[in-house]
Formats: structure tokens, sequence, C-alpha cells
């Protein structure tokens, strides 16, 4: 019985350990003490059987229960080895890892934060722990495999199945076999197992190298071909943030280096911060990281405040990574010491001194020498020492208008409210860019408006895009409306990590797009006007000129297919290909040559080498015949009719051809990554700022109307100004209301709005403001007219809503904000106050509302809008009536009854009771009964 139940297949196998099959469990606690010999699959890959051969012994494994076990002697291997042993001892010998599993098991020693991708002949195996989770994530089956659990997927879906798995927050090592069949099979080592080393890892914000941006392949998802495949998005920021308390002065300075390594995009800043953490948490929502690192200690304000951003979306593939370090790494001198090796260290051309790098402030060395060591692992430091990475200050006061958290959540300047999506942004209302490389920089404006003159430079670009029936204009949108992703395709070959479609894509869009743009060159000059567009567009050809001798050296064929043996169409530079293309061809020659003694010897003057199934120089003889086939020839294969065979010199010729092969490969590779270093180092930063200058044009497309910007004046007039998200939401219903604005730094500055609910209050005050934030990023703006001051900030306070992942109740988050406000506002700012004190008690919350208003009005003067359901605040009107006005948002109503009973307070009741309606559903007696109700709360 026992003998019988053993031999069933290993599938069956784990059935029985999982306790299915319907096996009571009084039989499974039988067999728990019993091991069996591991039977091998009838569906063994080549590699699994070359394993086998090179383990020498057979494989055992033991079934107790639910566990599958190693050895007792071996130590725990990281997740990666089953259970240890902890019930009877079993009654035969210990098993043994397959030498594929001891050569897994010392990798994932090596990168135990990693799901391991193993490359095993045609196919990418996970095993152990990272194969539950691989097949969780990707939906595709786990099952056992000798000592492990393991799931496969195969090699040209490496990309899709990658990519799914970052998206989801892991870290992904893809490990590759380093040793080619043939040239292996002709060393010392020819019957050991090959060797595999990790050749790359990914995270979110490390998606660059072939193996997971093929060109050709991505290009396939616009026509449906790979809809599975998850993008890239337009940002993808790696941000690293130290924290450095000072004891003495009781004060906490934050620094911040933020690095897209697909782009080459680097922000520094350092900056102090206070409890809130409101100043970080400003410049987190401006950079959108998709990555953080932090160190172990982190305060727990800052892990707070990180929690709430990385949960903000419910969507997995949307949250931020975050990566705990070290403590040791952020230590100012350990990150010195980083910084200096880093930058002492090098030759290349091009490279960032270390005296430029040095002078930096400490907290944002503290942040740097850990990021050098965390982009070292994924070879991609390299970004952080070319000049022509971006070194630029995060935006703070002195570059542009302010623009707090609390103000872009409010406004939803670059994410809605309501399930953090894009749509009904301002961003969403604002991007028709046609590039993702415009798509990143509109991004970069919206967050960042102007505070300069140069916002009129921008106006002019726009007006003249759009007015403007020049030829040239619609030429140049034409040859950018189907450009790839120029700038990450440009970072990517600095890196190394191109493939040749990539490269050729890249290199033949930069050319093109020179030279069409060089015939452009006296039409632009002469039917052009925008400082702006003359200057990015006659700049533009000199930048590009570079990449038209590098299409020269490819062979378009050979790069557009990938195929490096055929890449380079004249050799005379490349003498080692030179060389082993000569040494392939004697080889072929002699194979050529050998035929006549084949003929010969079977009396067959026609006879001429097949190839079948991939087996080259096969001697096809029919069966009939086989008698004069000389014994000494071997078999390959034969089917009823023919057999086929190798002589011993075809034997020995075609091993050699196929290592010859082989070693071509490898010099190809050697060559291409040559080529990539020698070419494109000095290069990049050129071809950089023309990707840059075609951003700018494809994010001037702005319409609707063009305010008028005064500089040196304090105010906003606004004649028929509509919300820009709700207006293009509510398309054809063309049911919103415009509504004046006219604010004056020296007259009346504030308006104290009051109505009833869902009456349009906090639509109105946001329409405002984004009008503003549209006016001084170069926009044109939803309006007839508009005169506008140049703002240095905009602060919102808004809503009634408590933070748990900060730990702040809803009056301590309401505070805690019009605090911030009070002490950063200035008399060029634009205040937002909607419905402040609401989360305490009434007679409580008047009195900080009235408070805070009168210091607006008497010492901060700020330009302000203050919404409020508390009467007593219109009283502030006579006090300072050369400064306030109150306004009343007034509502219509369709039914006649309600609306001739809507003047003053008691027509807001009406509103109240059929808004009431509508949402609860009230029965006519409860109407009637809340009318009552409200009737007695207005007497008193």
């Amino acid at each position: 019985m026992l003998n019988n139940l053993f031999l069933l297949s290993s599938e069956t196998k784990l059935t029985l350990s999982r306790g299915a099959g319907g096996l009571c469990s009084s039989t499974l606690e039988k067999l728990k003490g019993f091991t069996c010999m591991a039977e091998p699959s009838a569906r063994h890959s080549d590699t699994e059987r070359e394993e086998k051969k090179a383990d020498g012994a057979s494989s055992k494994i033991y079934i107790r229960g639910s566990s599958v076990l190693p050895p007792r002697d071996t130590p725990d291997q990281h997740k990666l080895s089953p259970p240890s042993e902890s019930s009877a001892p079993s009654r035969r010998s210990k098993s043994i890892y397959t030498p594929l599993e001891q050569q897994v098991i010392e990798l994932k020693q090596q990168h135990k934060d990693a799901l391991l991708a193993v490359e095993c002949g045609y196919k990418y195996r996970f095993f152990g722990e990272d194969a539950e989770i691989a097949a969780k994530e990707l939906n595709i089956t786990c099952h056992l495999d000798h000592n492990f659990m393991t799931c496969s997927i195969p090699t040209h879906r490496l990309f899709v199945h990658v990519r799914r798995l970052v998206s989801h927050g892991h870290k992904v090592g893809v490990v590759k076999q380093t040793e080619t069949s043939a040239i292996k099979a002709s060393g010392a080592n020819r019957n050991t197992l090959f060797t595999r080393q990790l050749s790359a890892l990914y995270t979110k914000s490390t998606l660059v190298g072939e193996d997971v941006n093929p060109v050709c392949k991505l290009g396939n998802v616009e026509d449906g071909d790979c809809g599975d495949v998850v993008l890239d998005p337009p940002d993808s920021f790696l941000l690293c943030i130290s924290e450095n308390w000072d004891k003495l002065k009781k004060q906490l300075t934050v620094g911040l280096v933020a690095v897209q390594p697909s782009t080459g995009d680097v922000l520094l800043d350092c900056f102090a911060d206070g409890q809130s953490r409101s100043e970080l948490e400003t410049r987190v929502l401006k950079i959108n990281p998709v990555e953080i690192l932090v160190p172990s200690d982190l305060s727990e304000q800052t892990l707070r405040l990180l929690q709430s951003i990385t949960n903000a979306s419910a969507q997995a593939d949307d949250r931020v990574r975050v990566e705990k370090r070290d403590r040791d790494e952020f230590e100012f001198t350990s990150a010195m010491n980083t910084v200096t090796e880093f930058y002492c260290h090098t030759q290349e051309k091009g490279s960032r001194s270390l005296s430029g790098v040095a002078s930096l402030e400490s907290p944002v060395i503290c942040c740097l020498g850990p990021l050098i060591q965390y982009l070292q692992e994924f070879n991609l430091e390299r970004v952080l020492r070319s000049e022509r990475s971006h070194f630029d200050v995060c935006p703070c006061e002195s570059e542009g208008m302010i623009l707090s958290a609390a103000t872009l959540r409010n406004l939803e300047i670059l994410n809605n409210q309501t399930d953090g999506g894009v749509k009904g942004s301002l961003l969403w209302v604002l991007d028709h860019t046609c590039t993702p490389f415009g798509r990143r920089l509109m991004r970069k404006w919206v967050s960042q408006p102007l505070t300069d003159p140069s916002v009129s430079e921008r106006q002019d670009a726009v007006q003249e895009i759009l007015e403007s029936d020049s030829l040239t204009l619609n030429s140049t949108r034409s040859l950018l409306s189907h450009l790839p992703d120029l700038e990450r395709g440009i970072c990517s070959i600095y890196h190394k990590k191109s493939s040749t479609q990539e490269f050729y894509l890249i290199s033949s869009s930069l050319s093109r797009l020179g030279l069409e743009l060089q015939a452009l060159l006296p039409a632009i000059q002469s039917q052009i006007s925008s400082t702006l567009l003359r200057g990015l567009l006659l700049d533009t050809p000199d930048l590009l000129a570079p990449a038209h001798s590098f299409l020269k050296v490819l062979n378009e064929k050979a790069a557009k297919l990938g195929n490096k043996t055929e890449l380079f169409s004249d050799l005379s530079g490349f003498p080692v290909l030179q060389e082993r293309r000569e040494q392939i061809q004697a080889v072929l020659d002699e194979i050529q040559d050998h035929r006549k003694e084949i003929r010969l010897t079977l009396k067959a003057p026609a006879l001429d080498y097949t190839s079948v199934s991939g087996q080259e120089f096969l001697i096809e003889v029919k069966n009939s015949l086989s008698s004069t086939v000389p014994p000494d020839w071997v078999k390959i294969s034969s089917t009823k009719a023919v057999s086929r065979y190798h002589s011993p010199f075809l034997v020995e010729r075609y091993k050699k051809l196929l290592q010859l092969r082989e070693q071509l490969l490898l010099d190809c590779q050697r060559e291409w990554t040559n080529f990539l270093e020698e070419n494109w180092s000095t290069q990049c930063y050129s071809l950089s700022v023309s990707c840059n200058n075609y951003a700018i044009f494809c994010v001037c497309v702005f319409s609707v109307f063009r305010p008028e910007v005064c500089e040196n004046q304090r105010q906003i007039m606004i004649r028929d100004g509509r919300h820009p998200a709700i207006d293009l939401l509510m398309g054809e219903h063309n049911q919103y209301v415009p509504n004046q604005t006219e604010l004056q730094g020296d007259a009346r500055r504030t308006m104290i709005i009051t109505g009833p609910n869902m009456g349009g209050k906090s639509s109105y005050i946001r329409q405002v403001a984004l009008i503003c934030v549209m006016a001084q990023m170069g926009s044109y703006v939803p309006a007839s007219e508009a005169r506008l001051g140049i703002l240095d900030g905009i602060y919102t306070r808004m809503g009634a809503s408590d933070n748990i992942y900060k730990g702040r109740s809803t009056f301590m988050e309401e505070l805690t904000e019009a605090s911030e406000i009070i002490s950063r506002a200035t008399e060029r700012s634009l205040v937002i106050l909607d419905e402040l004190g609401r989360g305490t008690s009434t007679h409580d919350g008047i009195a900080i509302a009235y408070a805070t208003l009168e210091y607006f009005i008497r010492d901060v003067k700020a330009l302000t809008l203050f919404v409020t359901h508390y009467p007593p605040l219109c009283e502030l009107e006579r006090a300072y009536p050369a400064h306030v006005s109150n306004y009343h948002m007034a509502f219509l109503l369709n039914e006649p009854d309600i609306a001739a009973d809507t003047d003053g307070m008691c027509g807001n009741f009406c509103a109240h009771v059929k808004m009431l309606q509508c949402i609860w559903g009230l029965t006519d007696a409860l109407q009637f009964k809340f009318r009552t109700i409200l009737t007695l709360a207005i007497s008193e």
C-alpha cells in the first residue's frame, strides 16, 4: 500500500501534503513520518536534466503535513529554504539540494530584499517565497519542484512581468546565465552547472534597461498588442530624505535630494521645517516621487507624513515605495566619504567636479551619500556624476509662486480629492501635450507658477501658436506628434542600457528633426515673432547635429531586428569583430569544401547540406542507401524515409563554428557598449537641451482668454470668470454661472462670502485662485477679461476633516494650517479661508474666525476671500469699510412655490430643505417639521 502510494507524481504528492484530495486527517497523520523518492517529471527542461546530471545524486523530499523539509543540518536559507524540521525524525537519508537550488540560495543570501527571476534556458523561474509572491501578483501557477515552490515566465515576456511586479512595490532582480553552451562545452567545466549572476535590479524609479524597456515591444501597446504592459509614469523620481535636529536652536533641518535616473533630472534642497512637516509635504507633492529612501530611525512625525502620502491612492500600483536604509549611511562622515570617493575616482569626460558637490549643505550631503550607494546597486550612479544632469534646487520662496501642500490639495491642482487621480484637476484641464517629455514639463509649470516678468514671454508664445496661421508652426507641430520619449531614450543610452532598436529609434528621430528644422530656418526667422519660440527653434538644429553621424555607422535592418552581429555596417573601426568574422568565414569555407569528399564517399555529385530544426550542415541520406554511410559518421536525426548525419570532420568544425559565433556575440556586445560610451557621453547634454526646447514648444498650447498680468500692482479683477475644471466637466450642459471678482490691495481687498450650502461658495473661491495660477504660469484663463497682479503665493484653508495618519483632530488640523498661513502670507499673497472655526463649538468658532480675519484685514493686508456661516463676521464691513465687502451667494430654483420665498435667511432655509429632500428623500411631514425647527431657530 505505502509503496504504491509513494510512486505518485510530484503534483499528487503536493496535493497530499496540503491535505487535499479527499484524504481524512487521520490518514495524513499516518503519512507524516514517511519519506519518498522524488519522481522525475516527464516535462523536465534540458537545463533541469543537466542540473540532475551535474548533481550526481538522486533528490529526496520529506512530506510532513504541509511542510516540505530540507536536510536537518542545512542552516536557514533566508526564506528560500523550506520550514525547519520540527516533527519526528525521518526514517530515510537526508534530502539534498540540486545544484541549481544551491546556486539560487547563494544568490538569495546576497539579495535578500529582491524577488529573483532566474534564467533557466527558455524561461525565468522564481523559487521559494519569491515564487509564491510572484505567482500571486502575476496570477500564474505556483507548484512544488524538489525542495522549493516555483513558478516561471517565458523569457520574451520578462519585461511585462517585471514591470507588473515593480508597479506593486517589489524590488526585482534578474539573474542571467553568464556562460554560453558551445563555449562551456569546450571548457574544463563542461559537466558543471551554468554560472549565473545578477545582471540587473529594478524598482519603480529604476526601470532603465533593455530587459524592461524594449521599444519595439512597447510601441505595440498603442495597437493593442501588449495591453498588459505597465507603462512608465510621466515622472519617476527617487527621493532621499535626511533629518537633523539641532538641540541648541531647537530646530529641525531637512535635507532632500531627488533624482530621476530615466531622464537625468536632479533636485536638491535644504530647509527648516516644523512639527507639522508642511514644508516637506509641499516638496514631496510637487516632486511626486515613486520611491523614497529614508533612514531606519526616521522621526515619527515624518514617517506619518510619508504614510499619508503613500496611502493616498486606492490602487496599489500608484502607491509610493518607501525603503528604509541603515542609519549609518546617513551620517555626515560616512556620506561625505562616499561622495568624495565617488566624485574623485573618475576619469569620464564631462564629469561633475568634487569641489562643486562638496560645497553643498551638510543635510544635502547626508542624502547624496546614501543615494549614490543605492544607485550603485542598479548601475545607475552615472546620472549623479555627469554634468548633463540638471542639478536644480527644489521650488522655494524666491523662485516662484508659493503653493503649499494644502493649496495643492484644496485647489486640486495636480490631483483630484476624490480618488487621487488626475481627472478633474487643473493639470488635467491644461495638459494637451503630445509628447511624454512635454507632459513632464507641463506638470512642472503647473506646480511652479512664475513671479517674474518672463510670464509675458510664455503668453506671447502661446498667443502665436494659437492665433498664427504660419505653415512653419503647423509643420513643427506635426513633427512632434509622433515622437517617442526622447528624454528617456537619451538617458537610457547614456546609462549604456539601451537596445539597438531603442538606439536607432531615438537617433533616427533626432536626425529627422534636425534635418527638417534646418530646412525651416529661413521661414522661422521671417514668420515667427515670439522671442521664446524663435530662440528654441533656431538653436535646436545645431544641438541635434551629432545624431546624424550615429546612423551612418549602423546597419538599419540589423538595428531594427536587434541583431548585434550585423549591427555595424563598416568594420574598419572594429578590428576585433573583423578578425572574428574572418575566423568564422574560414571555418565556413572548410565546411563547404568538405562537400566534395562527402559526394565522393556517397557517390552523389549533387548532394548538398540541409538544415533541420536549427541543426546545420546535415548530410541527408535515404534509408535505402544507409549501407553507403561510413560507420564513423554520427546520426543526428532520422525519419521513415531518410537519416541525417555529421561526418567526424563536420562534428569538429561545426563545434568550432558554434564557439566562434558565441564568441562573436560576446565581442559584439562589448563593442556595442564601447560605442555607446565613446559616442554619447559627450553628446548627451546638447541632445537633452534640444529635448527640453521641444518640451517647451509642446507645453505652449493653452487657450481661452489672455489675461493682463501687472508686475507692480496688487489686484485681482476678473470678469465672467469660470472654474476651469467644472466648466470642462459639465461639457455641453452650460449651467455654470460666471462670476465677477474685484480686489484691490489699497482699497477693498477682503471679500466675506455667505450663502447656502451647496450654493457654490467653495467653487467660486477656488475658481479665483485657479485663474491666478493659470495666469502666472503663462496660460490663458477662463474669463472674458482679467487684470491680475503678480502674487507671491496662494494659501488656502478649506473643509473640516481630520488627519488620522498625522495624528491630528479636525480642530488641530484647521488651526495648524491657519497658523502657518498667518506666519507666511504677505500683502502680495492671496489667502482663501473656507469656514474657519468649524472644528469646535459655535461660540469658539466665531471667536477664532473673527480674530483671524481681522488680523488679515488689519495687519497682513493680503488679498483675502473668506467664506463663513457666522453672521457676526459680516460686522467687519462696518469696522473696516474701506477694505471689506460682504457678498452673498445667490441661488436659482425651478419650483415656483420655492422660488417665491428666497429673500434673506428664510430663502436659505427653503433651499436647504429642497436640497435635503433631494438627498434624503424627506416626506412632507418631515419637511414641515424641519421648516418649523429652522423658523424657531432663526427667530431666537
